[in-house]
C-alpha cells in the first residue's frame, strides 16, 4: 500500500510503500505510521540528519489505468 506522509515541519513524502499485510483489523492504518516511522529512522541515521515527526498520513490515491490510445 502507498502513503502520503504529512510530517509537523510542514514538509510531505508521497507514496511511501507499506506492505498491505500489516494493514487492516482493529488497528487500521496504525501499523502503516510505525513501518514509515521506522524508514524514517534508518534514513536519518543514514543521512546523519534528525528524524522528522509524522503528523499524519493518509493513504495514496490509486491512480486510474491509462487506456490505450487509438490511432
Amino acid at each position: 500500500m502507498l502513503f502520503d506522509v504529512y510530517y509537523e515541519d510542514g514538509s510531505q513524502a508521497s507514496n511511501r510503500r507499506v506492505p498491505a499485510e500489516i494493514l487492516g483489523g482493529l488497528d487500521g492504518d496504525e501499523p502503516a505510521r510505525e513501518a514509515i516511522a521506522a524508514q524514517d529512522e534508518a534514513i536519518a541515521q543514514k543521512s546523519g540528519r534528525p528524524q522528522r515527526s509524522i503528523l499524519s498520513l493518509a493513504r495514496s490515491p490509486i491512480p486510474e489505468p491509462k487506456l490505450p490510445r487509438t490511432p
